[in-house]
Formats: structure tokens, C-alpha cells, sequence
């Protein structure tokens, strides 16, 4: 046995210049969605909630995606297009409702929740106005877990789904409305926007919303003279500086309102209402006194509409005519450019979806992302929501609760 203390330390050294076992990182282990991609069902919805591309992206992660046949095709992906991109396609229905993770644009209808299979994850807008209580007790009852993707939030604690179809609404609502003054679509033969020698068209935006602030921006990118309506003088600052440029902005007073109704040619009707109905701030004598031909884009008819005249409308009747005004009450204006709408949501997605396989599934995404977490309204059959509960007088968990024994 060696004692020398010189000795030892000289073989210390050396052993420490031999070839050691290499030692590397073991990687997590990555959880492997199962997603199925229904057609849309509901009347006039053109949208598809994942893209192409973002289907390839998911399936290069190693992710398994079945998508029903024809459900791009409003939005004008074909089936190859999927196929190429690596999905399944499916032609029976039921099928995509046995996948573990559902995701869809539109509600779930009751037919659609009879072909769930139970324990399942669902990823779909959730329409409080118009949520039927007995879908929400069978989901409940086949404990499925719900997230709302309207409700969803980013790291910054905005509604990205939200705001991206608001600049989507709030664009288009203009385009509508240029096509509206065209003479070829019986209006006044008035250009939106305005060119040298030629008085500019006269809008009036109310709302300075995400809606109003994009219907805005549209209106000044064509040269338009345009002047803004909210309630909030905070809206309307933050709306100025967003734009870097002063506008007319006023809060709602009667008086001012109905005098600028008189000039406009195009009104866009963008409020909001945080729930419940919008407000009706635009009465029928207001309607009456603008001038013929004119054109009303009431953005918020899906929440009841701001105007007194409002009547809904859809896509393949858009328009009526009310005291010799234009009226254009389609809800969902964003399927009137479902590529693009289909575009912007596979775009919000697909990072989430990415992340939520690696994490390892969709509860430890529930744990780990506060913004995420804030768009389930149903837990493995438990309701979460507040406002559901409240709305439909049933029982509800706070999440946070729910979740304490789990991270």
C-alpha cells in the first residue's frame, strides 16, 4: 500500500488526464400529439383551423395529425396539399373525434360532442352569447378539457387570437365598404380614399378599439378623411399614438355624433362589449339624416350591432338598404378572407402547439403557461369558468385550485 503523500499525488494527476466516460445531457422526453382537424360544420365558416404548413411543422416534430377531407377547401387547401404536408386524411368524421386533441374554429355542435370519445382535449372559440348549456354538460360530462382560444393570452397578457382577427375585421371592413361605394355594386360611384382636385371620402369609425384602429388605418393608408368615436379618452390617445399622426377623435356625445353621421360616406361600427350586448349608440333619426347611399359596416353585429337599424346579414346576402343607407351586418367578417384569417391563426398556433409537445402534453402546458391556463373553461369535466357558471347556474372550480397538488 502506498503512503507517500508525493507518490499519491503524482498518480491523482495522472489518473485525471485518462480518457473518462463522456458524460450528456438527457434530453426530455417529448410528448406526442395526436391532433384531428374536423371540417367546419357551422353556417358561412370558411376557416380551417391549421394551415398546411404548420401541419408539416407538426408532424417534422414527430406529432401525429388527421385532418377530416375537403376541410380546407373554403380556404382553398386541397386534401393533397394536407397529405404532402404529412396528415392523415380522413373521410369519416368520427375518426378526427377520436384523436386525443380536437382543435376546431368554430364551438363543437351537439352532434360533434356525441362522437368524442371522453378525456379528450378540445381547442376551439368559445361564443358565450350563444353556448348552449346542454353542450357544456355533456363536455363536462365526458371530461373533456375545454380551452377557449379567444381567451387564450401571450406573454404580454394580450388576446393575440383576438386582436389578429380584430386587425383582420377592422381592414376588411374597408375593403367591404370601398366596394360598397362602387357604382358597379349599386352605390354612389365614389372611390374610398381621395386623389388631388377631389374632395377625400368622409368616414366615421366608432370604436377605438383593435377593429377601429386597423378600419383607421385603412381608411388614412387610402387617403380618406376619417374621424374616431369611443367612449374611453384613453382608447383614443393610445389610438393617436399608434398611428403617429393626429386624427378627429371625439368621445360619444349625441350631438357631435349625429352631425359627423350627416357628412360621412362610410360608417364602421366597431365597439365592443366586454360581455353582454354592445351598446346601441347610433339611433334610427341618426341613420335617417345621413346621406343617400351612403354605407354602414356594423363590425359589431355579432354582439347585437351599435346601430339602431342593424339587422344580421351573411355572406351570400350581405347588404340591405334602410333610409336610403347601405347597410353591410355580416357577423364574422373575417371568413370573408378565410386563407388569409386561416393564415394568422396556424401562425398563433403553431409555436403553442410546438411547445405544448415538448413540455409533454396538454396538462403540463395547462401548469406551466399562465396564458395558456387563462383559456380553459372546462378541466377534465370540471367548469372553471366564472362566467359560465354564473351565466348557466352551475356549479365551477377556480382552476388555480384545481391545479395547486399538481406543479
Amino acid at each position: 500500500m502506498i503512503t507517500d503523500p508525493e507518490i499519491l499525488k503524482e498518480l491523482m494527476k495522472q489518473g485525471s488526464l485518462l480518457p473518462k466516460e463522456e458524460m450528456l445531457e438527457v434530453a426530455r422526453k417529448k410528448g406526442n400529439l395526436y391532433i384531428g382537424i374536423p371540417k367546419e360544420i357551422s353556417f358561412q365558416e370558411r376557416r380551417v383551423a391549421l394551415v398546411p404548413e404548420t401541419v408539416s411543422l407538426l408532424v417534422a416534430n414527430g406529432h401525429r395529425v388527421k385532418v377530416e377531407t375537403k376541410s380546407g377547401e373554403m380556404a382553398n387547401f386541397t386534401d393533397n396539399d394536407y397529405s404532402e404536408a404529412g396528415a392523415e386524411i380522413c373521410n369519416d368524421k368520427k375518426e378526427i373525434f377520436q384523436c386525443d386533441l380536437i382543435f376546431k374554429v368554430a364551438p363543437p355542435s351537439e352532434e360533434e360532442v356525441e362522437m368524442m370519445q371522453g378525456n379528450q382535449t378540445l381547442i376551439s372559440a368559445l361564443q358565450i352569447s350563444i353556448q348552449p348549456k346542454q353542450i357544456l354538460k355533456k363536455l363536462m360530462e365526458k371530461k373533456i378539457t375545454a380551452i377557449a382560444w379567444d381567451y387564450i393570452r401571450d406573454e404580454s397578457g394580450v388576446f393575440p387570437v383576438v386582436r389578429t382577427l380584430g386587425e383582420i375585421a377592422g381592414t376588411t371592413s374597408m375593403l367591404v365598404a370601398g366596394e360598397l361605394l362602387s357604382s358597379v355594386n349599386g352605390g354612389k360611384g365614389m372611390m374610398l380614399g381621395g386623389i388631388a382636385g377631389v374632395q377625400p371620402t368622409e368616414i366615421v369609425v366608432i370604436g377605438a378599439g383593435t377593429v377601429g384602429e386597423y378600419a383607421t388605418r385603412a381608411a388614412l393608408g387610402l387617403g380618406a378623411s376619417v374621424k374616431v368615436f369611443d367612449n374611453s379618452q384613453s382608447r383614443l390617445r393610445r389610438l393617436q399614438t399608434a398611428l403617429g399622426t393626429r386624427i378627429f377623435t371625439s368621445v360619444i356625445q349625441p350631438k357631435v355624433l349625429a352631425k359627423s353621421l350627416m357628412r360621412a360616406d362610410v360608417v364602421i361600427g366597431a365597439l365592443r362589449a366586454p360581455l353582454g350586448r354592445t351598446p346601441c349608440v347610433v339611433t334610427e333619426e341618426m341613420v335617417s339624416n345621413m346621406k343617400e347611399g351612403s354605407v354602414i359596416v356594423d363590425v359589431s353585429i355579432d354582439q347585437g350591432g351599435c346601430f339602431e337599424t342593424s339587422q344580421i346579414t351573411n355572406h351570400d346576402k350581405p347588404t340591405f338598404v334602410k333610409h336610403g343607407v347601405i347597410h353591410y351586418c355580416v357577423p364574422n367578417i373575417p371568413s370573408r378572407v378565410s386563407r388569409t384569417a386561416s393564415f394568422a391563426l396556424s401562425n398563433i398556433f403553431s409555436p403553442i402547439l410546438v411547445e405544448m409537445g415538448v413540455k409533454g402534453g396538454c396538462k403540463e402546458m395547462i401548469i406551466s403557461d399562465p396564458g395558456f391556463r387563462s383559456g380553459v373553461y372546462i378541466y377534465r369535466g370540471t367548469l372553471t369558468s366564472e362566467v359560465l357558471g354564473k351565466v348557466f347556474d352551475l356549479q365551477y372550480k377556480d382552476i388555480e385550485l384545481l391545479l395547486m397538488g399538481m406543479k
